[in-house]
């Protein structure tokens, strides 16, 4: 029996004999809507089970996990394998395990010109050092010849802020350029903006994804994000590290994405705006101001062409359910995603298999392990649906796909919980929560933290933008409330070593392994802390899962309309 087939069967038998064997009391009263009480659980979230899971699923039998293939292949029958032996039900499309995610897959020819000119000067860009592109479109070559070049700053278009970026230049056929992260990023106290793009918070106007998209409604030929390390939340080498690569959604609602889309090295980008006569970091800086307006850089065009090799595939969710017994229509949902980021180019080790350990077969490893634990306890009146998304590191695009074509309405579903990256260096004495301000489940995080003797702490980076970073940002835009635990919003505070630990951790894992051939299960994880995140959300499901509460956006949050849309709908449920 080789290495992969050993650990499978060991940790299948490991979760029979524990469903079996073990029964337990509840983690919180649930009569109390909210108010938890502290009772021993006796089964339990445990650190050697999730460790065995990301073994298998990090090991290079499973290629990276890249969407399509043998690996893909290999990751849902091992996540529904899991499920099954816990005695879920199939969560999928008309009975099945899975949701089928259509993609189409592209990959940029290597030996691609891509070069701008300003005047009769033209100068070559190089594909994973001074651009990384790709497109997210269904085509066999990409030709762009002399397209005008846009400066439009932030990109942002936002008329409850009194902001617009674009004034009224007409984008089509032309190369919008855009400034990473929005406009109040290290922008000054004194200055005309500050505050009015969440201070120091970045909004949804400062994601890449928001200026493509916007790109798109505008017709552009192109979009090209100058990067930043600081202003992106990672370096030159995460965002280049898929030069040419693109998975996509097949089946889309809103206009085309532009031909070419990608990240400008601010090097490149400086060399751009110098050779059109501008100052970059000037440039920058006016961008800030309200009354900045889009436009072209003087004599300035992008050309462009590459040959284009076309995959159309299909990839797939997997999702299980634990069916309540007295509200059943009513959803939790708790997710993570399987996809890492495939093979590459070989390390200095001669690894070329991107494993995603901690990003995300950890958070993939809590959902299976959460699933374990509730099934085996007392039925709650409520539903949870397990999903595990594909093609996040894409764009979050199973998770998009599913909020296109819900399997459970969106309007009944109750809260989605997200685990995407866990800390791996033991207990902390605190919980980071990433995006404030948001929802009341805030307030289920504060008390269940409480008992652990754990307080929680806002993101110490919430420039970064992790809010729009994960796939429970799908289901927010569609107005489900929804709580992320992300290990890298911010440095914890550490039982061995306090913040300047915490710090040290995100700071060697972002800057040495987050996407990388290093992101690897090792023997010196520390789970003790992952283990203590996990259980908050344990104890918030049992509470939700057996209460009469719907969780609500805060006043202040962009999404609380779109929830409110829908408050007749579920005013109509059946109650017991």
């Amino acid at each position: 029996m080789n290495h992969f087939n050993h650990l499978c069967l060991s940790l299948t038998l490991m979760v029979v004999i524990t469903a079996c064997s073990e029964t337990a009391e509840p983690v919180v009263d649930s009569q109390t809507d909210g108010a938890f009480v502290a009772q021993k659980a006796v089964v339990a979230i445990d650190s050697h089970r999730l460790s065995n899971i990301v073994k298998i699923l990090a090991s290079d039998e499973f290629e990276g996990r890249a969407p399509g293939g043998a690996g893909e292949v290999k990751t849902v029958d091992f996540l529904v394998d899991q499920f099954k032996s816990l005695g879920l039900e199939p969560g999928g499309v008309d009975g099945a395990w899975t949701q089928p995610v259509p993609l189409i897959h592209t990959q940029l020819a290597t030996d691609g010109k891509l070069s701008f000119s300003v005047g009769s000067d033209n100068q070559s860009w190089q594909q994973g050092v001074d651009v990384a592109v790709t497109t997210a479109r269904a085509v066999e070559a990409v030709d762009i010849a002399g397209a005008p070049l846009v400066f439009v700053g932030f990109g942002a278009s936002a008329p409850e802020r009194d902001w617009d970026d674009f004034g009224d230049i007409d984008l089509s056929g032309k190369v919008a350029v855009f400034l990473v992260n929005d406009p109040d990023f290290s922008a000054a106290a004194d200055e005309r903006v500050a505050g009015r793009f969440g201070s120091k918070r970045m909004t949804y106007y400062g994601r890449w994804a928001y200026k493509y998209e916007e790109a798109a409604r505008r017709g552009a030929l192109a979009a090209l994000v100058i990067h930043e390390d600081k202003a992106a939340g990672y370096g030159w080498n995460v965002a280049s590290s898929s030069p040419g690569g693109q998975y996509a959604l097949a089946e889309t609602s809103g206009p085309l994405p532009p031909l070419l889309q990608g990240w400008l090295h601010y090097d490149a980008a400086t060399a751009l705006f110098a050779a059109a006569g501008l100052d970059f970091v000037e440039q920058r800086e006016l961008a800030r101001r309200d009354d900045f307006s889009a436009f072209e850089l003087p004599q300035a065009s992008m050309s462009a062409s590459f040959y284009v090799a076309l995959e159309k595939l299909e990839s797939q969710n997997v999702l299980a359910r634990l069916p309540g017994i007295s509200r059943a229509d009513e959803t939790l949902m708790v997710s993570s995603h399987w996809d890492a980021y495939g093979q590459g180019e070989p390390d200095e080790q001669g690894r070329t298999v991107r494993p995603g350990a901690n990003d995300d077969a950890l958070g993939t490893a809590g959902v299976i392990e959460l699933a374990r634990v509730l099934k085996a306890q007392p039925p709650m009146a409520r539903s949870v649906v397990f999903a595990v998304w594909t093609a996040e590191e894409s764009g979050m695009l199973g998770s998009a796909a599913y909020a296109m074509k819900p399997i459970y309405p969106l309007h009944s579903t109750v809260a989605n919980f997200t685990l995407d990256i866990l800390q791996t260096a033991g207990p902390a004495r605190d919980v980071i929560l990433v995006g404030e301000g948001q929802s009341d489940l805030e307030g289920d995080l504060v008390r269940a933290a409480a008992l652990q003797s754990r307080v929680v702490t806002p993101e110490s980076l919430p420039e970064n933008g992790l809010f729009f970073r994960a796939d429970h940002f799908s289901m927010a835009r569609q107005g489900v409330p929804v709580l992320l635990i992300m290990g890298i919003a911010g440095g914890a505070d550490l039982v061995d070593g306090g913040r300047a630990a915490g710090d040290q951790w995100i700071a060697d894992y972002i800057g040495n392994c987050y996407h990388q051939t290093c992101d690897a299960w090792s023997t010196d994880w520390d789970l003790r802390g992952a283990v203590e995140d996990i259980e908050l959300f344990h104890t918030i499901l049992r509470d939700l899962g057996n209460s009469k509460r719907w969780p609500q956006w805060k006043a202040g949050s962009e999404f609380r309309a779109i929830r409110a849309k829908t408050d007749d709908q579920r005013a109509t449920l059946p109650r017991s």
